[in-house]
């Protein structure tokens, strides 16, 4: 697999995840429940670290910090965009009345319709991403340390 095509691949992945979990809370009538949400973080998580993890072994040496911080961020930016489109089909199409229930949960004197659902979405995920990853790379990046005692007990 070229290493380029990694992110894409886990961003997919990740997105169809989260698809299938939304509707499957869906099924139990739950999707309205802002805590389950979490498990989305959990879920773009496992993606994320994933995907560095992935890269880290194929490129072996050639593996540096820029590499896989665009890989995480990429992941998580794919995997976001793709599940925002899903929800804004599912928003505006499939079941508009939803928009009306959670925002009634929230914000119930401000209105501003889906729209503002799908931001709130986006830079939830995109914020997540960038956290996420920067928090993995610190397990993922290649070491600068020279000495033969790489690990020294504390």
């Amino acid at each position: 697999m070229k290493t380029q095509r990694i992110h894409i691949r886990y961003g997919l992945v990740v997105a169809i995840v989260l698809i299938a979990y939304f509707l499957i809370v869906k099924e139990f009538g739950l999707h309205e429940n802002p805590w389950l949400r979490l498990l989305n973080g959990a879920i773009v998580a496992y993606g994320i670290y994933a995907s560095i993890r992935f890269r880290r072994l194929v490129e072996k040496d050639q593996f540096n910090y820029l590499k896989g911080c665009m890989t995480g961020l990429l992941t998580g930016l794919i995997a976001t965009l793709t599940f925002i489109l899903f929800m804004a089909v599912y928003m505006f199409h499939i079941d508009p009345a939803f928009t009306e229930k959670i925002l009634n949960n929230w914000m119930s004197d401000y209105y501003q319709g889906p729209g503002i659902l799908l931001f709130i979405l986006t830079i939830e995920g995109i914020a997540s991403s960038l956290v996420l990853t920067l928090t993995f790379m610190q397990k993922f990046k290649p070491s600068w340390n020279t000495s033969k005692k790489a690990t020294q007990k504390a």
